[in-house]
């Protein structure tokens, strides 16, 4: 079976049921949309294109995105979807490691050919207009068979420490990802729409597979991106909306509907599910998130390794107050979803009694085939059938996994283990605080020192003084910052990731141009 089958048992059963929208103007019925992605799939084989080879989608989201998606499933391709605001040059080498011969891009994106490509498409051109025109006999293409094993997504990593790997993704896996999504975090029905506000080319586009599964309706929005005004409007026209958000997506979310003075019967006309994940998820956010907007939030947590599966946090748990852990629970990620076994395992891969911290490992059908032609960084990572996710964390008597860090991202300080996490968190509930990200920085005394970086919130003026003082009321002494670094903004990606890689780097160009690791003194003013 093919992941394009789900596409043609929902058009074969209401091919004129509204399917995808760009904005609030339709876009394409069930019907459209498998006859658009049928045609492309005839084209791509006409081309030559055989089943396995690799096809890349470049672009901002937008309503085509779907519809290419599912044509290279229907011709038996992989997809390579990538970040749309990678540099040419790193997208280029994607294209040679991943052999890709065909790409479709927004001119926007791309404006320019990439090298490597036989043929690119601007997906808004003349010649994708011809390339997705119905053929007469729409089901007369068929479907190209592929095994369970055989590979569909090859998801390319950011790269934080070299080149991006690519990670295999299977139909299996894909199929598994979208079941699980009615067990462990929602219950579709076909009136309900997913909208695409986070990039398609990650988690969020991957929650197309669970919305198509239930025949419920798809939202690109018209700027192509994250606007909260315009993702407020369009719930209000098109019904209330389910959507993946990453942590600072959510933020925003909060804030706007905070400003707007909305109710949270007002936010609930606009959303009825906001699952949130890929980073962390501090828990006076989350609490500051319900009070405002109310129950319709779900926490997940996976890695591209095992896309959005490994563990979920419930909307019913995040709303149990009365229960004795519930501020324990709430900042957790949650239980093992349905399809996976998840354990926490020392050095020696044993596992390890109840709270203590250890690497995170998954196990279960969801998880990847390995990394493209990459067996060295395929063999680390994958072991007896376990995925080692690179985290740490501990788990509860419960299940619930509570994520520390990225073992990466441990701070080592004269013997003694900190998780930046609690760091951020205790900096969090500090007055006129809006964010914060906590490294470490290299330190001849005591191996690493903790550096926190901290964004003020607007019309609040901060003292490093004053966070020094709230940090030693929160937490142990040998956990505080030993310096404070006040920023208009923290950098992220794409995808709402806070890049504690460029922090780092910034530490270090300073203390190669100075060797000052002093605390920093003054106030920053937002």
């Amino acid at each position: 079976m093919s992941l394009a089958h789900l596409l043609l048992r929902q058009a074969r059963q209401q091919p004129e049921r509204e399917a995808i929208y760009h904005g609030t103007a339709l876009h394409a019925t069930a019907g459209q949309w498998a006859a658009r992605s049928a045609a492309l799939a005839q084209h791509l084989q006409e081309a030559g294109l055989q089943p396995g080879e690799r096809v890349l989608l470049f672009m901002r989201n937008h309503p085509r995105y779907l519809e290419i998606l599912w044509a290279a499933w229907w011709a038996g391709l992989v997809v390579v979807p990538v970040n749309a605001k990678l540099h040419r040059r790193e997208v280029e080498w994607i294209i040679q490691n991943a052999g890709a011969r065909w790409g479709f891009v927004t001119a926007d994106v791309a404006p320019q050919p990439l090298a490597g490509l036989a043929r690119q498409i601007d997906i808004e051109s003349a010649a994708a207009d011809d390339l997705l025109s119905p053929l007469s006999d729409a089901w007369a293409v068929p479907i190209t068979a592929r095994a369970p094993q055989d590979l569909a997504w090859l998801f390319y990593t950011s790269g934080t420490t070299g080149r991006p790997k690519g990670v295999m993704l299977t139909q299996r896996n894909l199929m598994t990802m979208g079941l699980t999504y009615f067990v462990d975090v929602d219950a579709v029905q076909p009136e309900d729409a997913m909208v695409y506000g986070a990039p398609m080319s990650h988690g969020a586009g991957l929650y197309a597979l669970p919305h198509l599964m239930a025949g419920a309706r798809h939202v690109v929005p018209a700027s192509g991106a994250v606007d909260p005004a315009e993702l407020f409007e369009l719930g209000r026209a098109l019904g209330p909306l389910s959507t993946f958000a990453a942590p600072t997506i959510v933020k925003r979310l909060v804030d706007h509907a905070e400003a707007s003075d909305l109710t949270a019967q007002d936010c609930a006309a606009s959303f009825k599910t906001i699952v949130y994940g890929g980073a962390p998820m501090y828990l006076a956010d989350m609490q500051r998130a319900l009070r405002v907007m109310g129950p319709r939030f779900v926490q997940i947590y996976g890695q591209g390794e095992t896309p959005m599966v490994a563990t979920a946090l419930s909307r019913r748990h995040l709303a149990d107050s009365t229960h004795p852990r519930y501020l324990e629970r709430m900042a957790s990620v949650g239980l093992a979803q349905t399809p996976v076994r998840v354990r926490v395992s020392d050095e020696r891969d044993l596992d390890l009694p109840v709270g203590e911290v250890g690497e995170v490992l998954v196990q279960g059908d969801s998880v990847m085939a390995g990394y493209w032609d990459n067996p060295q960084a395929s063999a680390a990572a994958l072991r007896d059938g376990w995925l080692y996710t690179g985290d740490v964390g501990c788990l509860d008597a419960d299940g619930f996994l509570t994520l520390k860090d990225r073992s990466k991202d441990l701070i080592i300080s004269g013997g003694s283990n900190i998780y930046p996490r609690e760091v951020e968190e205790a900096l969090l509930s500090a007055p006129g605080v809006a964010e914060v990200a906590v490294v470490g920085s290299p330190d001849p005394e005591w191996g690493e020192v903790v550096v926190a970086f901290v964004v003020a919130q607007r019309n609040a003026t901060l003292a490093t003084g004053e966070l020094d003082l709230h940090c030693l009321a929160q937490i142990a002494r040998f956990k505080r910052p030993k310096r404070y670094v006040l920023l208009d903004e923290l950098p992220k990606n794409n995808y709402g990731k806070v890049l504690k890689t460029e922090l780092r780097q910034r530490l270090r160009d300073e203390a190669v141009l100075s060797g000052d690791l002093g605390t920093d003194g003054g106030t920053a003013a937002k």
